[in-house]
């Protein structure tokens, strides 16, 4: 008889990996550095705001924190050199913005793209050479797992400039696979609403004064009828991550309580 929770502990490993995890520090970057570390990885809790990361590394003990400001080429360059190498990247830094195109200003549309797709851009470039030489550390190759969103996939109301800059992550997704087929594993996660600080910020923001409604709202445009949760997301990513996934490159994992699908 198969023993299915000795079975289970051992799917999924990242035993002698080092990880990197953007926005590390809140929200699903949290998530996810937990559950890498659960999975035996060695994790960098990269985020601009480093007490919070100090904070996280502090209560992970496979954990450090990282200083990062996923825009800056020179503090990537710093990060870059506080590393001997790197397995794993998470790319899930980003911030959200409301409004149609035509209460966007140019200056919103531009903060968006800075923060949620050029950041893709420069910290994965960044980070390149080490992720490339991760096959000689291992039999598997380097991987890269981009925080997208359901948003990149489905037009949603109020979201213009969110679901362009989540667009261009899936592009940028895809364009990687290919371009990397044999030296590096690059896939996607598009959450649908989850339960996180970046929600709560959006709901104090733009729905101070109809909170429980906005919120009812939100977890009925998915058909499960609630958010999802963080560590939802996460065990995405470590999938993503691990030997098991060997085959998925290019690949989009949607966790959305059946949103796209409906």
């Amino acid at each position: 008889m198969v023993n299915r929770s000795s079975t289970a502990t051992e799917s999924f490993r990242l035993d002698g990996r080092h990880a990197l995890v953007t926005g590390g520090a809140s929200g699903i970057g949290e998530a996810t550095v937990r559950e890498l570390a659960r999975a035996g990885a060695s994790v960098r809790v990269a985020d601009i705001n480093f007490a919070a990361a100090e904070a996280v590394a502090a209560s992970v003990p496979s954990a450090k924190a990282l200083h990062l400001d996923v825009i800056s080429a020179e503090s990537i360059a710093a990060a870059l050199a506080q590393l001997d190498s790197l397995d794993i990247l998470v790319n899930n830094a980003g911030i959200g913005h409301v409004g149609s195109i035509e209460t966007t200003e140019p200056e919103d549309f531009d903060r968006l793209m800075n923060v949620n797709v050029r950041s893709v851009y420069l910290v994965t470039r960044g980070f390149l050479p080490l992720l490339l030489a991760a096959a000689q550390r291992h039999e598997a190759v380097g991987a890269v797992i981009n925080i997208a969103s359901v948003a990149g996939m489905v037009g949603v109301r109020q979201r213009f400039a969110y679901c362009a800059s989540k667009g261009a992550v899936i592009a940028i997704t895809r364009q990687l696979a290919v371009e990397y087929p044999k030296t590096l594993r690059v896939n996607a996660v598009c959450p649908g609403t989850v339960q996180t600080p970046f929600v709560e910020s959006y709901l104090e923001k733009f729905h101070k004064d109809n909170k429980e409604e906005t919120r009812i709202e939100l977890r009925a445009r998915q058909p499960v009828g609630r958010l999802g949760k963080p560590e939802e997301v996460a065990a995405a990513v470590r999938y993503l991550a691990s030997d098991e996934a060997a085959f998925a490159t290019g690949s989009l994992l949607t966790v959305d309580g059946g949103w796209t699908a409906a």
